[in-house]
């Protein structure tokens, strides 16, 4: 099995009202915002000549995307073979809260950690990942 979790990939958090966080973000503490949030960008320590990202992103208060956790937070974490990871996982006892999902910057599965916390796993592809994102907050 390759490594886990390779890394943050995003972080998500309930407020308010998201567009008037990422402005003061903005001009108080110069992310670079977009509808999501903001990107950040970042070398590969093991490959300085490869790109990753993670995303910062406030989500509106009342949002369903962290069910069935009903914590203000989500992590995202990167990881390495997303489909050998579920069944391992699977076999470990861990509760997988839905199917493996396929976009074409990545694949996307969640998982409860054991507060009560979903987790959202993400075997990223960086080089398509890079060419749809907007905001950018360099690192």
């Amino acid at each position: 099995m390759k490594k886990r979790v390779t890394g943050i990939g995003g972080i998500f958090f309930k407020v308010k009202d998201p567009n008037a966080t990422k402005t003061w973000y903005q001009q108080h503490l110069g992310l670079n915002t977009d509808a999501y949030g903001t990107t950040f960008e970042w070398r590969s320590s093991e490959n300085p000549e490869k790109m990753g990202f993670s995303q910062w992103s406030p989500m509106k208060d009342d949002t369903t995307y962290f069910k069935p956790s009903e914590k203000d937070f989500m992590i995202n974490y990167r990881v390495e073979n997303l489909t050998e990871l579920v069944e391992e996982l699977k076999a470990e006892g861990v509760t997988i809260l839905d199917e493996i999902e396929t976009f074409e910057y990545g694949k996307f599965v969640h998982i409860l950690d054991p507060d009560g916390h979903s987790i959202e796993l993400w075997e990223p592809i960086d080089e398509e990942y890079d060419g749809i994102v907007e905001g950018r907050t360099k690192s």
